[in-house]
């Protein structure tokens, strides 16, 4: 039985792709800008004493990354069940 999805049956699928990979981007700049700016709050409020400041800061920095690894998850699980479509 070969049964696959048809990705060039639909009119619109390759700019559905674009724009994925363009919110992709998107995640992974913003991802980067906030893992910036919290690490050096976390450094400037560590240095200088004010434990709120480098909590905060600390937290921006742990939400930066998981923001980026479930957006890198979210492409590498995209891919896999598109793989397991076709082998279906």
């Amino acid at each position: 039985m070969d049964v696959f999805p048809d990705f060039d049956g639909l009119s619109g699928i390759s700019e559905l792709r674009e724009v994925a990979g363009a919110l992709l981007m998107f995640v992974l700049v913003v991802a980067v800008l906030m893992l910036i700016v919290s690490a050096i709050c976390w450094a400037i409020g560590a240095a200088n004493g004010n434990y709120q400041v480098a909590t905060k800061g600390r937290i921006g920095v742990f939400v930066a990354l998981g923001g980026a690894i479930l957006a890198g998850a979210g492409v590498a699980w995209l891919n896999w069940l598109i793989t397991i479509g076709r082998q279906l």
